[in-house]
């Protein structure tokens, strides 16, 4: 017989640390063939790869299965977890707003130094959008679900009002006119059909500097996709999964968790095949602001958060099984050094991808690049669990952690003393 009893705390924990860690490697893979940690493929190196035709195929598939599906359960998790926080300093006693404040704070630091490093760094938007999910802690789990759905569905309003009124797209425009200064600036007049080249001949120093105006094309892209609406709808939908303590009262919600799962799965594939059809076929016109870009806007809006909370969905429920424990239990040390294996995601991918090291950029089709995204991700679970073995915190966790407290916190583990 199942049991009906709450589910406990540490496994809350436990489970939330299983699903950053299944994120972080469906983030690293989508980066990784989609270009975005280094300098990814293009039409004119085609020809290079070793396997071209399952390049193409597997694009496809990921675009089905990967596109937009983890960094909405991250942005999910994110979400979840201030809520969580909130609630452990009311229980407490003590100033919780202030301490999450002072998290983001440091979050946008931390986040803009890896901006630096690789300008499609998410962590400083979301510790700007935290700020903003702040205000709304004061209203109804309904208002929140309700809010969070149209702003996940906002940007296709937001796209067909830019197809009818281009100065709706002005923002980008000046940020993306920002970064074209900043290159001028630093790298004078570039010729785009001479990048490849440059990409594959600079210094480190003139990457850098490129990442400087990383930051102005980054927000840009940000505000052209209308990510920024929908980013902050999936935080809210995991505020409430954390206020009401959701996963905690599994039992009692089982049946909405496999409703969840259906509607996912019956609306999310059949969208996101239509989105990988348009993104395959008409990605000009969607940068273009056409017809077909709008078709890829709904396809994208209808797809990628209904199966991506099929996803974290199905986990759920294979977690509650004692086989699906012991599975699962590998993306956990990743999850709870999260932040610590993004930033490794940059620098090892910086490496390998960019010319000043291995210069692999563009040489490597999605066959051969998710291979090396595997093997990255199972050296990443090897060494999160051994260097969890003997500290309680990742690098970058204890130096975040420590500045939100303004106190070194203890990074050694105590050692359990077994009487004779």
């Amino acid at each position: 017989m199942t049991s009906s009893k709450p589910v406990l705390s540490n496994e809350r924990e436990v489970f939330m640390d299983i699903l950053r860690g299944f994120a972080i490697f469906g983030i690293l893979i989508a980066n990784l063939t989609a270009g975005g940690l280094g300098w990814g493929p293009n039409s004119e190196v085609e020809s290079q790869f070793l396997l071209p035709h399952l390049d193409k195929q597997l694009d496809f598939v990921y675009t089905i299965f990967i596109e937009g599906k983890f960094y909405s359960i991250f942005s999910l998790l994110f979400g979840w977890g201030i809520s969580l926080q909130i609630k452990r300093g009311e229980t407490s006693g003590n100033q919780s707003i202030g301490i999450v404040k002072r998290r983001l704070m440091f979050m946008l630091l931390l986040g803009a130094v890896h901006m630096l490093i690789w300008p499609g760094d998410i962590v400083l938007f979301y510790a700007i959008l935290g700020f903003f999910l702040l205000p709304f802690r004061r209203f109804s789990n309904k208002t929140l679900v309700i809010t969070g759905m149209v702003l996940i569905l906002s940007p296709i309003i937001l796209y067909a009002a830019k197809i009818v009124w281009p100065w709706v797209n002005i923002p980008a425009d000046i940020l993306r006119s920002a970064g074209q200064y900043t290159d001028q600036y630093f790298f004078g007049p570039i010729n785009e059909d001479d990048a490849d080249a440059w990409v594959h001949s600079t210094s480190w120093w003139d990457f850098f500097l490129y990442n400087i105006s990383g930051f102005f094309y980054r927000f840009g892209y940000l505000f052209f996709v209308s990510r920024i609406p929908k980013v902050l709808g999936m935080f809210l939908l995991g505020y409430v999964l954390g206020r009401s303590d959701f996963f905690k009262n599994f039992y009692q919600n089982k049946k909405v968790i496999y409703w969840i799962i259906g509607l996912g799965l019956f609306i999310g594939l059949p969208a996101n095949y239509f989105l990988a059809y348009y993104t395959s076929n008409f990605a000009s016109d969607y940068y273009g602001l056409k017809l077909n870009g709008l078709f890829q806007t709904i396809a994208y809006a209808l797809g990628v958060v209904p199966l991506g909370m099929a996803y974290t969905g199905m986990l759920m429920v294979f977690f509650q099984t004692q086989t699906g424990k012991k599975i699962l239990s590998i993306f956990a040390p990743v999850g709870r050094m999260a932040f610590t294996n993004y930033i490794m995601h940059s620098l090892v991918c910086q490496f390998v991808f960019l010319g000043p090291g291995l210069g692999y950029g563009g040489l490597l089709g999605t066959f051969y690049v998710t291979i090396f995204g595997i093997f990255l991700y199972i050296l990443q679970i090897l060494m999160s669990t051994l260097w969890l073995r003997y500290m309680n915190y990742g690098p970058a966790e204890w130096i975040w952690r420590s500045l939100t407290y303004w106190k070194a916190q203890p990074m050694l583990r105590a050692k359990v003393v077994h009487p004779d």
